[in-house]
């Protein structure tokens, strides 16, 4: 597409935006405020660089499919994220989990430290990507029973407490070196797959754990906690000690950062109506932006109706202020940089679409009762040549707009990740 037939389509898109009351320059100036943080285990099929050959096992999650070009060490991985950031508008984030440290030697997961992700830090430092990290409490044997944190065996329980601590301090050395807040998000797969008949004594456990593993007090400036529920997992279909409503109820006592993962809810569940319930009792929200189908099973983010309300209503309940955007998908059937990039710019679309909302007039419209108006104008809305007002995004910053970056994809499967073997 050719910069002259972006820049007219955008003016005439700006020219009917306008008509509606909306302000298409504010909008482009105000989506480089969402860092999307850009999930590390799509390049690998979540199987981390801890020993050669590592897959991913239990924890109640799964990756399906064996299309070619999956990264086989760290420097292919980060050669897939430094390509799938030259095809995304914005500057954005990587995510690491634990187990994606480097390992010259094995040093188990209570024994970790910021020794392991220097490299990363120092990569994220040339590339200009702040670095977020994740405990890793599943593929693992001391997390086969399916309990870690709210496990009734101490040695076990005391296990995983010294690798949520020791993730932390890495968390916060993170934070210290890149000058910016690394989110450390602490999920588990503890749970049942039949009737459990104690699981009020599991949440105790639970609660006593996460309270040992955050007794260490770390500046906010350096890290950031936070705690992810979940419905159930494969293993795990009958109980889930860390429910939504445990994790609401820790991180509103506690201080903590909750993070709300879209395929962890019930299907006919609404994530998007839940922001702002959730945002009476605290100021901010970590969100993992993925796209369930049937079940927990983190399908590549699109652009659908989920996405679009989940959007509509960060922009809608503060927008930046208030919300920390991440990505948590893995699909092994299609080609993994191209998954990267279709769920990155799936997002950030959503939330330029929430950022054109003509949210002036809906508001009045709302306020004087005009239901008729209100419908109409959302209808309206969906019309709007939004696609010209992206396709400007995308020339701002240098990246493929259009269909154009479906052929770099393809390009670099030709090139790299197609003579991997």
């Amino acid at each position: 597409m050719s910069a002259s037939t972006i820049a007219s389509d955008y003016l005439r898109a700006q020219e009917q935006y306008a008509a509606l009351g909306v302000d298409t320059e504010h909008a482009l100036r105000t989506l480089p405020k969402f860092p999307i943080s850009i999930h590390c285990w799509q390049a690998d099929d979540v199987g981390g660089f801890e020993r050669a050959g590592a897959t991913l096992g239990g924890g109640g999650i799964q990756t399906t499919g064996n299309y070619p070009g999956k990264a086989r060490s760290i420097a292919e991985a980060r050669q897939d994220y430094e390509k799938v950031f030259t095809l995304v508008p914005g500057k954005h984030r990587l995510n690491l989990h634990a187990s994606y440290g480097e390992f010259s030697q094995p040093v188990d997961r209570d024994a970790i430290s910021i020794t392991q992700f220097q490299g990363w830090l120092d990569w994220g430092r040339e590339q200009g990507v702040p670095l977020d990290f994740n405990s890793t409490c599943f593929s693992h044997p001391k997390a086969e029973s399916g309990f870690t944190l709210s496990s009734k065996d101490a040695g076990t329980r005391e296990f995983w407490i010294e690798h949520v601590k020791r993730c932390r301090e890495i968390g916060a050395a993170m934070g210290v070196q890149q000058k910016s807040a690394c989110v450390h998000n602490v999920w588990i797969p503890d749970g049942a797959k039949d009737f459990t008949m104690d699981r009020m004594g599991h949440r105790r456990i639970l609660a006593a754990s996460l309270d040992a593993c955050f007794a260490e007090d770390h500046d906010e400036a350096h890290l950031i906690d936070a705690v992810e529920s979940k419905l159930f997992g494969i293993g795990s279909e009958s109980f889930v000690a860390g429910s939504h409503e445990f994790y609401l109820g820790y991180a509103i006592t506690r201080g903590k950062l909750l993070c709300l993962d879209m395929g962890h809810f019930h299907p006919t569940e609404s994530v998007a109506d839940k922001l702002s319930s959730i945002l009476q009792y605290t100021d901010e929200l970590l969100l993992h932006v993925s796209r369930p189908v049937r079940w927990d099973s983190d399908h590549v983010v699109v652009l659908d109706d989920s996405i679009r309300e989940l959007a509509l209503e960060i922009v809608r309940c503060g927008g930046s202020a208030n919300f920390r955007v991440a990505l948590d998908f893995f699909d092994a059937s299609i080609n993994r940089v191209g998954a990267y990039v279709t769920g990155i710019r799936a997002t950030l679309q959503g939330l330029l679409l929430g950022l054109l909302e003509p949210r002036a007039l809906l508001l009045e419209a709302e306020e004087s009762g005009n239901g008729f108006k209100k419908l109409g104008l959302l209808e309206t809305a969906k019309t709007l040549p939004f696609g010209a007002v992206w396709n400007q995004y995308c020339a701002m910053h240098n990246v493929p707009a259009g269909a154009g970056w479906i052929e770099e994809v393809l390009s670099y499967e030709r090139e790299v990740t197609g003579k991997r073997f």
